[in-house]
This record gives structure tokens, C-alpha cells and sequence, in this order.
């Protein structure tokens, strides 16, 4: 597997995943925004077929994406992991790891001083994704997403 980042031929394939990752999915224009955006990472994996990244789950295709970014905060940045997600058929395998890992570098490597993200409340999978990374919760925020849920606040220092 190779994590490396994003390209406009990849957006697809991260589109299709968003599609079937997520109840209330990104639309296709929000993946194109980030292009160029050091954090927005894709999952490749690797092997002898050709690359095709409009399909997902075979060697040579995209099977994994993370979009993060970092803002200005007084001098110190702030990075905030905004998507993360893998292909279904490719998910326990530890890609999931791998992407927030390199996502974390680069933010590091981009000034961030911390880093923040919001999870579903019920997403217990993420949640411990990200506790291993030492995420904590440092907030609530009510009703966040569209059927009511919770979106719990993690942070984490560098």
C-alpha cells in the first residue's frame, strides 16, 4: 500500500468511497477543493496491474483517502482532519491507521500545534482509531449531523 497524495484522477474513486462510507456523504465539488492541499491523502494499493483509480478495491486502485488541512490560529496552527475513509472490502486491514498517521506528519511538518476533528458519536470503530493516536474529547457538539447525532470533539497536541 502507498500513501501518497491526492491527484485529480484519483477524486473518482475517493467519491465513490465518501458514497459508500458515509450516510451524509461530501459532494464530488468538496473533494475538488482540496486538491492541492498537502493533507489530503490518498490510500493506493499497490501491485502488477495497471493503476485505475475510477474503480476501488484491486491492486494499482485508490482504497482509502483522508482530507486534512491547517489554519492559522495566533501564530500557531491548527490542523483539522475533516474526512477519513476506507473501501469497504479493504477496511481491518489497518489503512484507516496508516492514512491518519501520514495526515498527522504532514499537519506536523505544516506548523500545526494541534490537531481537531469531529466523530459521530456512535462511530465506536473511529473513536478508537483515534484514541490510539491520542485524540481526547474536549467537547459536544449537539444535534451536529443531519439525523440528530452528536458530534463528539477530539483534539490532540503535538
Amino acid at each position: 500500500m502507498t500513501v501518497r497524495q491526492a491527484e485529480r484522477a484519483d477524486l473518482l474513486a475517493v467519491y465513490h468511497i465518501e458514497q459508500e462510507a458515509f450516510p451524509q456523504p461530501w459532494p464530488f465539488s468538496a473533494f475538488e477543493g482540496f486538491l492541492g492541499e498537502p493533507g489530503f491523502l490518498v490510500a493506493q494499493a499497490t501491485g502488477t496491474t495497471p493503476r485505475e483509480t475510477a474503480t476501488v478495491g484491486d491492486d494499482g486502485r485508490v482504497v482509502g483517502y483522508v482530507v486534512a488541512d491547517t489554519v492559522p490560529n495566533h501564530g500557531e496552527g491548527i490542523g483539522h482532519v475533516k474526512d477519513i475513509a476506507v473501501a469497504s472490502e479493504c477496511r481491518g486491514e489497518g489503512l484507516g491507521k496508516r492514512l491518519l498517521g501520514q495526515a498527522l506528519r504532514v499537519l506536523a511538518d505544516g506548523g500545526a500545534a494541534s490537531v481537531k476533528l469531529e466523530v459521530r458519536r456512535s462511530n465506536d470503530v473511529a473513536r478508537d482509531l483515534y484514541a490510539d493516536f491520542g485524540f481526547e474529547h474536549q467537547g459536544t457538539v449537539p444535534r451536529y449531523y443531519d439525523n440528530g447525532e452528536d458530534a463528539l470533539v477530539l483534539v490532540r497536541e503535538f
